[in-house]
């Protein structure tokens, strides 16, 4: 069987976007599975990761991208007024009148590419794996002009964005735009795949027949040679971006409450105004921001902590219900999780099952700022549980058993 995997995320590219795609491309050919992967030649990556391998196994085809680079129009806009903000946002702007997403021009040059390669190297399924939203675009029209299957892999939902702001014009049109986009998955792709049940259930509401929930999973290979240190300090890391509803003030708030050898560390760093409100609080060295670094160097700082925080808003909902991929790689450090997310959902049942840490609600800070006093007493007293998780778990967990629940899915279709 042969399978074309069509992702705008591929190395070097870096970020959380990258972990699905690079993942099924290493599993997929151990289960006999051709994997061919088109990817951008540089899409002007937000972040670049120059370490990150390619498999081996995987025949990568890269295409120029058409398009504008990544960026974090808030970020930009941070501090500015009057006529330099005014010229900053018309220059951010032109982004929004691209729909559904900037990115949907990579396909001015994909759709060929796609195209020419299943006919060349005798494809049997093509896989789109989103977002940007606009990659299921390509996937539509390479099944219609080849007549192969397309499964359609949903990391996000396509049907609403949350963390949009719908009282601007422009959003709302590229919201209206993306749900065209997600009826013609529901009413086009031959099969759904999603990271969880309720973006599984969107799909089913708007008519997809076959879908699947297959959700990101644990790659506990990727720490093996990495180990604990017990420091001075009680660390606290958080990795990734903070974008949308994702507020670290909270944390913040209860980090100040807490005993001064308790320091918090950001890799990939806060934005402008949540590092202003730290220094605020009188927090000073006791945070730590550290700039995007490749994924490896994320990995040893994880597994190199007191603890982990995982940060998780409640989001009109969808974060009880729509668990962040950070925490697979959590779990996977097998380091103590101080779990800031619904106490009902779908993230605190996983740190509850695999009694990896302690849950919070996101917003309460009398509750952060116990959990935080109560694993630094147990840490002081070296009775701090490691958060290593059983055998049985981790099998459950891996991306490889993930992995191979696709391939059954793909050897479905072709």
């Amino acid at each position: 069987m042969r399978v074309l995997l069509v992702t705008m995320y591929f190395p070097p590219a870096g970020g959380g976007g990258v972990g699905r795609p690079l993942k099924l491309a290493t599993h997929l050919p151990e289960l006999g599975i051709e994997t061919h992967v088109l990817a951008p030649d540089d899409p002007k990556w937000l972040y670049r990761d120059d370490e990150l391998a390619v498999p081996p196994e995987a025949r990568v085809h890269r295409v120029r991208y058409v398009g504008p680079r990544g960026r974090l129009p808030a970020e930009e806009l941070h501090g500015l007024d009057g006529i330099d903000r005014l010229l900053r946002q018309a220059a951010l702007f032109s982004r929004r009148l691209l729909v559904p997403d900037e990115f949907v021009s990579w396909g001015l040059t994909a759709i060929p590419a796609a195209r020419r390669i299943v006919q060349e190297e005798e494809i049997d399924v093509i896989v789109t794996t989103s977002p940007p939203a606009s990659l299921n675009l390509i996937g539509a029209a390479v099944q219609q002009a080849t007549g192969i299957p397309w499964v359609a892999d949903l990391r996000d939902s396509v049907a609403a964005n949350p963390d949009r702001n719908l009282d601007k014009l422009a959003v709302r049109i590229k919201e209206q735009t993306q749900a065209l986009v997600a009826r013609l998955v529901a009413r086009r792709a031959n099969a759904v795949v999603t990271v969880s049940d309720t973006i599984s259930q969107e799909m089913r509401e708007l008519g997809a027949t076959r879908v699947e929930t297959i959700p990101n999973g644990c790659d506990f290979d990727d720490f093996e040679g990495l180990e604990y240190h017990p420091g001075d300090r009680f660390r606290i890391t958080h990795t990734g971006t903070f974008f949308g509803h994702r507020d670290p003030r909270p944390f913040l708030s209860a980090l100040a409450n807490t005993e001064d050898d308790v320091v918090a560390r950001f890799v990939g760093g806060l934005r402008s105004a949540d590092s202003e409100f730290a220094a605020e609080l009188g927090l000073g060295d006791r945070v730590e921001e550290i700039s995007h670094v490749p994924r490896s160097a994320a990995l040893e700082l994880q597994r190199d902590s007191e603890a982990l925080l995982l940060l998780l808003p409640e989001a009109g909902g969808r974060g009880r219900t729509v668990p962040s991929g950070k925490i697979f790689e959590y779990l996977a450090a097998e380091r103590p999780i101080l779990a800031a997310v619904p106490p009902d959902g779908v993230a605190a049942e996983l740190v509850r099952q695999a009694d990896a840490g302690v849950v919070v609600a996101p917003d309460d800070v009398a509750g952060l700022t116990a959990a935080i006093e109560g694993l630094r007493a147990r840490w002081k007293k070296g009775a701090l549980v490691n958060g290593s998780l059983s055998e049985e778990l981790k099998e459950r967990l891996s991306r490889r058993t993930r992995s191979r629940e696709f391939a059954d899915l793909l050897g479905d279709l072709a």
